[in-house]
């Protein structure tokens, strides 16, 4: 008999994919052809017992003794399939460390730490069983999902952004020796010493006191001081404070160089080489040369929003976020706090003047 109205064409699939619905449309077209089920997949290029299977998924029970044998249904195969897929998920591992993610949480809301620092700390201090220990990866799929009591804004730096390196701008103006002096050692983290220094501003830019920050780039220690301008003289104020705080002996052998961007609060920051330290200035418009120090003030902001004055803030306060930035462990310190690395930094800078007096 002519099949006029009906098409047995299917569209070209490859073996090892799931059925489609217009698969399973094709399956029914050629059963009623009176297809054998091996020449039903070589049609659709997949396996016998891919039809078997299909044709007992799509095919109903038969009730009774009379009646008519029940025949393949495309949309119950395909309502059949869906079902299935729906329940084929590997089960949340969150499910199994209920201890772990209560830790987590306490962390993250009494602490501040990233999901990752908690992930780190919790493996290298073996402080849960390994199996209880979920990825950062999937805690971030899993707070995205909405299946952790957290959300997005308890979590600092949840959306990283990559900056793209653009070409860099010649300075037109430079304060002291440019960034391209700088010796590699200063800026790949090989040696402790080697520090970025900015300013955080609040509400009223330039009009109030701002935030004076320093960073140690290989122990990731974060310095912030409040000064009453954005101005030079305020500037170098606070590196007197430090000076005084370090000690004079050996200001030299903590503050190694320090880079700086091209702000007019920095015009006289080259004076500090007359204390033993080297002044670098980084190419204008590119933050991305001083990305640690960026990166940490971003931290900052966590706890000073932006627009909200400075003047809202005790310098003691102040010190504090520092502090409780310097606690956060962190993956690139191999889960270590940049608190206890530049401590041992300090011992290690004062243990050797000792040794050179003895």
């Amino acid at each position: 008999m002519d099949q006029l109205n009906t098409t047995t064409f299917t569209p070209d699939r490859e073996r090892g994919q799931h059925l489609k619905f217009e698969d399973r449309c094709s399956i029914k077209t050629f059963k009623k052809l009176e297809y054998s089920q091996r020449k039903i997949a070589e049609a659709l290029n997949c396996s016998p017992s891919t039809i078997h299977y299909e044709l007992q998924r799509g095919t109903g029970l038969r009730n009774g003794d009379r009646g008519r044998f029940p025949e393949y249904s495309a949309k119950r195969g395909q309502a059949v399939y869906e079902i299935n897929r729906s329940r084929c998920h590997k089960e949340h591992k969150i499910l199994k460390a209920p201890s772990f993610l209560a830790w987590v949480v306490n962390q993250i809301r009494r602490q501040g730490w990233s999901l990752d620092s908690c992930v780190g700390r919790a493996k290298a201090g073996k402080m849960f069983p390994e199996d209880q220990i979920v990825c950062t990866k999937t805690l971030y799929n899993e707070v995205w999902a909405g299946n952790l009591p957290l959300t997005l804004f308890e979590l600092p730096e949840a959306l990283s952004r990559k900056h793209k390196k653009g070409s860099v701008r010649k300075n037109k103006r430079l304060f002291g020796r440019s960034i391209e002096e700088r010796p590699e050692k200063a800026g790949n983290r090989a040696e402790f010493g080697h520090w970025e220094i900015d300013t955080v501003v609040g509400k009223k830019a330039g009009r109030e006191s701002v935030v004076l920050t320093l960073l140690e780039k290989k122990s990731e220690f974060y310095i912030s001081l409040l000064i009453p301008h954005k101005d030079s003289a305020s500037v170098m104020a606070a590196m007197e404070v430090l000076r005084e705080e370090f000690g004079e002996e050996y200001f030299k052998e903590v503050f190694k160089t320090i880079t700086s961007d091209n702000g007019n609060e920095f015009e006289r920051l080259s004076e500090l080489e007359s204390w033993g330290t080297e002044v670098y200035f980084a190419h204008p418009y590119s933050s991305w040369e001083r990305a640690q120090n960026e990166r940490h003030n971003r931290i900052l902001r966590k706890y000073i929003p932006k627009g909200r004055s400075i003047e809202n803030y005790t310098a003691e306060q102040i010190l504090w976020f520092a502090d409780e930035i310097n606690a956060l462990p962190r993956r690139t310190l191999g889960y270590a706090t940049p608190e206890e690395l530049f401590d041992d930094f300090l011992d290690q800078v004062y243990s050797l003047d000792k040794v050179r007096t003895a």
